[in-house]
């Protein structure tokens, strides 16, 4: 069944071709589009294009098939094209007349979008409470290490230190940005396209502020060839999010597999999420944060792959967007899957609490050095100039006791501020 479908043969290459992961994806994409419809139809009795007792029975049916979808038992049968044509089919084969009379004032075209919308809004939501939790798990890492030192780089060199608490705080505060970026995404999501048709409009009086309501989106799309140049722009929006988000995963991943190699050894991974080495009896392998690094480092590449498609489309409908599914709705599960890996590991990771006493990390004080002598009223350049002929002899001889005046100026995390800024944008995600 094809919604679209006038009884003329269809080339069965052209037809797999022009198909594509659409039945694959759909099997996803079905509960949203039964949201959609369900909207859909309660629209559809209230400008009374249907009876009151047709829309009770077609909203029962849809209920029992958004179960199914739920339970994962919805399917597409042979010779069914997509989710959409299978909807309505189940509707039809059930309640005869009454649900062909479903797609009335509605195209493909703002059904797809719709439940896409839908689609977005959902799995948004469902990463920002996953990075709620790894906020909230660095952060506390962040409290429980920050009377550590560990040294800081610069140009991959020793320069001058950091905390460990520093350095878990700095990933946590990364993630209120990237929060920004999922808030643009959802509110270009939130947006309710339906009744838009292929882009034109219904003759039809419908009632799209009613449908607005009734899908819980926030707003509608006014302009309805607009509504339809938006399919690309929700999945290009979320795809900056997801970039974002991907790119904080994939610098922290990187951090870990140097700080936990023995060169470093700032770090300890838990031996469960480790893996070893077929002839080198003593490997514990950093695979897990490895992969986390390069899925994400892939996802960072998603906006550029959905804007080359989207590249020199005039406004309208076009068949290049449904390409855009294959590469988009995969991408939610993908950094999910990352940040429950990442979640994990960070929960069992150890620190080297004495990693600053080796001898390599000796010239690791010596602005505090500068700054000491600079306390004591030495110009601050004769007292860099100082330090450094010391250094540069052979002479320069490091004072431990200065880690305890390095610690005391890095010591205020401003966790509070950064958990609080946190709590603002992830509070508009409950309110939205």
């Amino acid at each position: 069944m094809k919604l679209w479908d006038k009884n003329e043969p269809i080339d069965q290459l052209f037809e797999r071709f022009t198909i594509g992961k659409d039945k694959e994806l759909d099997l996803e994409l079905a509960y949203f589009d039964v949201l959609g419809t369900i909207g859909h139809v309660k629209m559809l009795g209230k400008i009374s294009l249907l009876k009151e007792e047709e829309v009770e029975i077609l909203l029962q049916e849809l209920e029992e098939i958004k179960e199914s979808a739920i339970k994962g038992d919805f399917m597409l049968e042979e010779g069914v094209e997509d989710c959409h044509s299978q909807i309505e089919l189940l509707l039809t084969n059930k309640l005869g007349d009454v649900g062909k009379k479903v797609h009335a004032g509605r195209s493909r075209n703002d059904q797809v979008l719709t439940a896409l919308k839908l689609f977005t809004k959902h799995n948004l939501e469902k990463l920002v409470k996953k990075v709620k939790t790894l906020f909230e798990l660095l952060q506390d890492k962040s409290e429980s290490n920050k009377d550590y030192l560990m040294p800081g780089y610069t140009h991959m060199q020793v320069a001058m230190p950091s905390s460990f608490g520093l350095w878990f705080g700095a990933y946590a505060e990364s993630l209120i940005d990237d929060l920004l970026l999922f808030k643009m995404a959802y509110q270009i999501a939130d947006k309710n396209p339906l009744g838009s048709g292929a882009g034109y409009g219904s003759s039809f009086p419908l009632d799209r502020e009613y449908s607005t309501d009734v899908l819980d989106f926030a707003a509608l799309n006014h302009n309805v060839v607009y509504a339809q140049m938006t399919r690309g722009k929700n999945e290009r929006s979320a795809s900056f999010a997801i970039s974002s988000l991907a790119s904080t995963l994939a610098k922290y991943a990187l951090d870990i597999c140097l700080f936990a190699g023995d060169d470093y050894g700032f770090l300890r991974l838990d031996t469960r999420y480790t893996t070893g080495s077929s002839i080198m009896p003593h490997k514990h392998n950093p695979d897990g944060f490895e992969l986390v690094r390069a899925k994400c480092n892939k996802l960072q590449n998603l906006p550029q792959e959905l804007n080359m498609i989207l590249a020199n489309l005039p406004s309208g409908y076009h068949r290049d967007l449904q390409v855009l599914k294959e590469s988009f709705m995969p991408a939610f599960k993908q950094l999910m899957d990352c940040l429950d890996v990442t979640i994990a590991m960070t929960g069992e990771l150890a620190v080297n609490k004495e990693v600053i006493d080796q001898k390599k990390y000796d010239l690791l004080f010596t602005v505090e050095e500068v700054n000491r002598r600079v306390i004591h009223g030495v110009p601050f350049r004769d007292a860099y100039n100082e330090v450094a002929k010391l250094i540069t002899s052979g002479k320069y001889q490091p004072d431990r006791n200065l880690r305890h005046t390095h610690l005391g100026s890095i010591g205020n995390l401003a966790n509070d501020q950064i958990k609080a800024a946190f709590e603002m944008e992830y509070s508009w995600f409950q309110l939205a």
